[in-house]
């Protein structure tokens, strides 16, 4: 099974960007010789949820200081980007990587990040269709051109594709109208912790049971990835008080980069599903954290086989954001130690 490292460089902690970006690059540059198949950056904008708002670029700079460790984008927001440009950039960072990069894409869900660059909410899912048409067949093909919207002329990109893609475009899925366009587009599935086990189940089978309708009843869809943050500790007691302690802190940051408590969440075209996460705006302070995988390393392991189980896993991303310092590097230390050669130990399809 495939193990990956991802950082989102939330800055919650009142320390200055510069500082805290240099940090967490380190962190990303130690995973390679801690044991992990790669590393993982997501995209994001205009306040402390996340402070990439390049992740090829960053990722081009950690592939310069890395050896075999791959790379990858969890996720780049095709809407916030020219298709054209973007292909570009990625066929370039796989080049100066050595054909390291692993491209997951995503839709997006900041309000405020869709207005800070010009981009119409409501046009989001039209856009991410058209745009993830034309990325894939410019990195399949080394052809771009089309697009309703776009109208790009045919030109052909340079560098050419090195290698090919297949097996290494993912794209993130919570709502349940997401795993069939996947299926369509050809692309992996990507999971993220946001809703219970059984209901992100449920997506799993959309998706597969759409991948077999368009290719095939006999074909089976890649399988997938799932980002998960991780608390690991030998004392299951010290791994619950700290996975809720962080787990409401970054809940905040969540809610208030997202807008959850505001009237207009949810409102927005093609957004209507995420309307039900406004029950959650408040965290539930009497309760688990039920969005992160805690527990003693046994406790981690058994969590993650019945991730394993519901969603077909090739591989897990673990991130240990969100917990400063010690906390963070122990709880690091404990999952590379005790968990993730046992992780990799778990056979898989892995597509990368």
């Amino acid at each position: 099974m495939h193990v990956g490292y991802e950082s989102a460089f939330q800055n919650r902690f009142d320390c200055p960007d510069h500082e805290f970006v240099r940090r967490e690059l380190e962190f990303c540059l130690r995973a390679e010789e801690l044991g992990f198949d790669s590393v993982w950056l997501t995209e994001h904008h205009f306040s402390d949820y996340g402070l990439i708002p390049d992740p090829l670029q960053a990722l081009t700079y950690i592939g310069s200081r890395t050896s075999t460790i791959q790379l990858g984008t969890a996720v780049l927001v095709l809407p916030w980007h020219d298709p054209v440009r973007l292909a570009e950039q990625v066929l370039l960072a796989d080049l100066l990587s050595g054909g390291r990069l692993v491209v997951g894409l995503g839709r997006g869900l900041g309000r405020d990040e869709y207005e800070g660059l010009r981009v119409p909410m409501d046009r989001s899912r039209a856009l991410f269709d058209e745009y993830a048409r034309i990325l894939l067949d410019g990195l399949t093909t080394g052809i771009v051109e089309g697009g309703a919207t776009l109208a790009q002329p045919r030109r052909e990109l340079r560098p050419r594709p090195a290698r090919s893609f297949d097996g290494r475009l993912f794209s993130a899925t919570v709502s349940p109208q997401s795993g069939p366009l996947m299926a369509r587009l050809g692309v992996g599935a990507m999971y993220i912790i946001v809703k219970p086990p059984e209901l992100l189940q449920l997506d799993h089978e959309r998706y597969r049971d759409a991948w077999r309708e368009i290719h095939g009843a006999a074909t089976e869809p890649p399988q997938s990835l799932l980002s998960a943050t991780v608390v690991v500790d030998p004392d299951p007691d010290r791994a619950l008080e700290l996975a809720t302690r962080y787990d409401r802190a970054a809940h905040r940051v969540a809610v208030d980069h997202y807008g959850m408590d505001k009237p207009e969440f949810g409102t927005v075209r093609g957004y209507e599903y995420y309307r039900i996460m406004r029950a959650g705006a408040a965290p539930q302070v009497d309760r688990p954290p039920a969005t992160v995988v805690y527990g003693t390393p046994d406790q981690v392991l058994e969590k993650l086989a019945d991730y394993r189980k519901r969603l077909d896993l090739q591989g897990v991303l673990a991130i240990f954001h969100g917990i400063p310092d010690e906390d963070g590097a122990r709880s690091l230390r404990c999952f590379a130690e005790h968990c993730l050669p046992e992780l990799k130990r778990w056979p898989a399809r892995r597509t990368f």
